[in-house]
């Protein structure tokens, strides 16, 4: 999910999808009216502060959730890409599952408890304050019961909400088989989503419009994300038994640390179709560089900029061993973002995999229905 970056907290960089403006602007324009409604001696832009105030202390919520889930998975040694606002909350970018039943039931019950001890604190604002402030009162009042009601939604039971993780963990533990503890929850999931839908198309259809399409929206999005972790789950185990060497292709093209962007695209990328190339010179190799790095030049500088401003050195290159299962090579590639990896053994370059390589053949064995 492409985001803005807007900050980063404790190390983690924060993002905002396009998305999310939509829904800040909803939640402000609801609570607009709300505020109208509840405190007509306001005038029009003080309503409008206090509104865009409290959506965005809303939202906030929203990331001290998702905070909790990235800083225990970091605890747990699990590097965590980032985390993304958008227009149904936040999703923390964790690279992989906790390696353990226990850890995973911490790392998902911690974002509902955060969401409930936030909205306590609320509440104790709003009781502390509603008689001195007016405007603490009025924003306290609408984050208490929000964050109470995200704290108790994201336990429901349905995958990959936080429940459904914790039933995942606890059916993993029982049946110690993580592969069939995926598959169950998922279908639990999609059932809780479909019947989300269910729910808010009988609540449009008596009236209640816009909470019933909320509802129904939500519930769509579970149902696919459920069924796209059983789309992993099942590649998962359609790799198992396949390595890295399985993969690699063992002639790795090379390339000058000297030659141009521009000579990199139209003499080596275009005419072989190949998209990552290891940089070497003399017997040495530098580092590896990949199609991507020519996007992140302007065009007009593509004359002017050698490969070796914009390859990823050999230091900092993150490689599997050709013995590494197929499985690990697929999380190496989503911690970095990559399309591309290296092969090392030995301290030298071996070999490539490509993430589309291995995906076909998830597919064609998907296909075969093996």
């Amino acid at each position: 999910m492409s985001s803005i970056r807007i900050a980063r907290i404790f190390g983690i960089p924060i993002g905002i999808h396009i998305s999310w403006l939509l829904i800040l602007f909803l939640v402000t324009a609801s609570l607009y009216q709300e505020f109208d409604f509840a405190y007509p001696r306001w005038d029009a832009p003080e309503r409008l502060v206090i509104a865009t105030l409290t959506s965005l202390l809303f939202f906030g919520s929203v990331l001290v959730h998702e905070l909790a889930h990235s800083l225990v998975a970091r605890r747990q040694g699990i590097p965590v890409r980032g985390i993304i606002l958008f227009v149904f909350g936040g999703v923390s970018q964790i690279s992989r599952e906790s390696s353990r039943p226990r850890d995973e039931i911490v790392m998902a019950a911690i974002g509902p408890l955060s969401s409930v001890l936030l909205g306590a604190g609320f509440l104790g604002l709003f009781l502390a304050l509603r008689s001195v402030s007016e405007v603490v009162a009025a924003v306290a009042g609408v984050l208490f019961p929000i964050n109470f009601a995200l704290g108790i939604f994201n336990l429901v039971p349905g995958f990959p909400l936080d429940g459904g993780r914790v039933l995942r963990a606890s059916l993993w533990g029982i049946w110690r088989d993580y592969g069939r503890a995926t598959r169950t929850a998922c279908r639990v999931g999609q059932a809780v989503g479909m019947l989300m839908i269910a729910a808010g198309v009988l609540l449009a259809l008596f009236g209640n419009m816009l909470n019933g399409l909320w509802i129904a929206l939500i519930g769509w999005f579970l149902t696919n994300a459920a069924g796209a972790s059983h789309r992993q789950q099942q590649a998962r185990e359609r790799l198992r038994g396949y390595y890295a060497r399985d993969f690699m292709a063992p002639q790795c093209p090379k390339v000058s640390p000297a030659l141009t962007v521009r000579q990199l695209v139209e003499e080596r990328v275009l005419p072989s179709g190949a998209r990552c190339f290891v940089v070497e010179e003399g017997g040495t190799v530098y580092g590896v560089v990949a199609v991507e790095a020519a996007r992140r030049v302007k065009r007009g500088r593509w004359s002017d900029t050698p490969v070796r401003q914009v390859m990823t050195p050999v230091e900092r290159l993150p490689s599997v061993s050709p013995i590494d299962p197929a499985e690990r090579v697929l999380e190496v590639m989503s911690e970095h973002s990559l399309s591309d990896l290296p092969v090392m053994a030995d301290g030298q370059i071996v070999g490539m995999v490509s993430r589309d390589d291995v995906l076909r053949f998830v597919k064609l064995r998907e296909d075969l229905g093996l």
